[in-house]
């Protein structure tokens, strides 16, 4: 876990690529992309371990438990695309109602999930929640803010790992999901967003902070 004290608040940057902010019991994923193994089969794409639902929904049932989040923020791309969501296997579509249960529970929309799904929760466009505004994709002029969408990755030691990107302005989540590959932290759609001091922060075992690449 990596503290972060961004705009008056501490968060916690965690190893699975997830935030949680202690003060509001507030957990913040981003890009989980459930389905996308049955979106590219259905689409003639490559093909995907079938259990990367289940792997995902793993992930999230540990940080659900170890943080006892009351409040859960996906922050869009949650699923891979509409048909994705009615495509979930039952057993998986059950796990993911319990996880819900007694939770308040916002679904941001994304690119990916451009309408409401029908599970349950709240849908927004964004949400704000003093001091800051969660939404899928930053927005340039925007502070305080955190979204997600880029798959943000950096290479350290020969290794890529999914990282979180943090400057004075705008915090960017690394896709929670399993298979959903990245960005390079030194595209120019993000050093373009991010402040030449910027922070890469690596998830994994070891949550590590370096400089943002350029």
């Amino acid at each position: 876990m990596h503290p972060l004290f961004f705009h008056g608040e501490t968060l916690h940057l965690l190893p699975s690529g997830g935030l949680f902010w202690p003060a509001r019991k507030t957990l913040a994923v981003s890009d989980l992309h459930l389905g996308k193994s049955e979106r590219l089969a259905r689409r003639g794409g490559a093909l995907l371990p079938p259990y990367e639902t289940q792997a995902t929904l793993e992930k999230l049932d540990r940080d659900l438990e170890a943080s006892q989040a009351e409040t859960v923020i996906c922050l869009g791309d949650s699923f891979d695309d509409l048909a994705a969501a009615d495509g979930i296997d039952e057993a998986s579509r059950l796990w993911l109602t319990r996880l819900m249960a007694g939770r308040n529970w916002t679904w941001i929309t994304g690119n990916h999930d451009p309408g409401p799904i029908e599970i349950g929760g709240t849908h927004r466009a964004e949400l704000k929640l003093t001091p800051f505004t969660f939404r899928h994709i930053a927005e340039p002029s925007e502070r305080a803010e955190i979204s997600g969408h880029y798959h943000p990755k950096a290479r350290l030691a020969g290794q890529s790992k999914p990282c979180f990107l943090a400057d004075a302005d705008r915090l960017i989540l690394p896709a929670y999901g399993v298979y959903t590959g990245g960005l390079r932290a030194h595209d120019p759609a993000l050093t373009s967003l991010m402040a030449n001091d910027a922070l890469a922060i690596l998830t994994g075992p070891r949550v590590l902070a370096i400089p943002m690449p350029r």
